[in-house]
């Protein structure tokens, strides 16, 4: 069906309360997008993570008067008379089908495709993660993702424990099964993501090397010969006293979810036990990895 969407901008301080308002008034849903296109990932426990800058977003039925919406918004005290906003009639299209449309295999590195599990694979000969994501977050098409893969790729996996920290899709952890790693270790926040990565080992036939756990029942002392975790910037900093014991000695860790400009501050956290690499850059994003001393 058609969809009307409402779009203004404020600060991430008012966000919420404007969204509220904007389901007041009518919205079937809101969403809260970074003015600058910086996409969130894994918000913490509890937290709706805002920007400075972010568009408010709400979605009305193609039926509803605008008109009328907009004179109530207009009561208001954060938006008042003669607020800023765009109205748009959005195409009635089938949304999920446009996205699988538009998701193609894709290769990292020398011998690594990932192939949404609806398409045939390119190359059956090379290393295939078949994915489909669901809700979780994770497909190799954001640059973090993409990263990490071609880093993973880059690795002697062979026979070795990996921890995919803040799995999503478990996208990293069943590439690196395929690639030889014995076992890998998913945790995430998002019982959703447990359940897609559930999904997408048994249909890689790896779910039998591929332990999943929420990060409130994660066993103690966990340890690794690989840890990988495509969060964000500030839970990479907060979580590194966690993060960086995950590692065996002499174990390899990387870190993306981070733009450019964060990459020294997150740095910073794990320079004490880590011999760092230099910074891998793609399209504004980075990957920090290193070795534990």
């Amino acid at each position: 069906m058609p969809w009307i969407q409402l779009k203004l901008n404020t600060t991430g301080a008012q966000a919420e309360a404007i969204g509220d308002a904007l389901v007041e008034s009518g919205a079937v849903s809101v969403t809260f997008q970074d003015t600058h296109d910086v996409p969130v990932f894994e918000p913490l426990p509890g937290e709706t993570r805002l920007w400075g800058d972010t568009d408010v977003i709400g979605l009305y039925d193609a039926e509803t008067d605008m008109k009328q919406v907009v004179a109530m918004l207009e009561y208001n005290p954060l938006l008042g008379l003669g607020f800023i906003h765009k109205i748009e009639q959005l195409e009635d299209k089938d949304w999920e089908r446009e996205w699988m449309d538009n998701f193609h295999p894709m290769r990292f590195g020398e011998r690594l495709w990932i192939c949404p599990s609806w398409r045939d694979v390119p190359d059956a000969n090379a290393v295939n993660v078949m994915l489909d994501p669901g809700l979780a977050f994770g497909t190799g098409t954001h640059p973090t993702t993409a990263l990490c893969l071609q880093w993973l790729d880059g690795l002697d996996l062979e026979g070795k424990t990996v921890i995919d920290f803040g799995c999503g899709s478990g996208i990293l952890a069943i590439a690196a099964l395929k690639l030889g790693a014995a076992k890998a270790i998913g945790i995430d926040i998002d019982p959703q993501a447990i359940q897609a990565s559930r999904d997408n080992a048994q249909r890689n036939q790896v779910s039998e090397r591929l332990e999943l756990y929420l990060s409130k029942d994660q066993p103690e002392n966990l340890k690794a010969d690989v840890v990988v975790a495509n969060i964000l910037a500030g839970p990479l900093r907060e979580l590194a006293p966690i993060i960086g014991q995950l590692p065996k000695a002499h174990g390899h860790l990387g870190l993306s979810g981070v733009l450019a400009t964060q990459a020294e501050g997150v740095a910073e956290a794990y320079q004490a036990l880590f011999q760092l690499d230099p910074v891998a850059e793609k399209e504004e994003w980075c990957r920090i990895t290193g070795i534990r001393k």
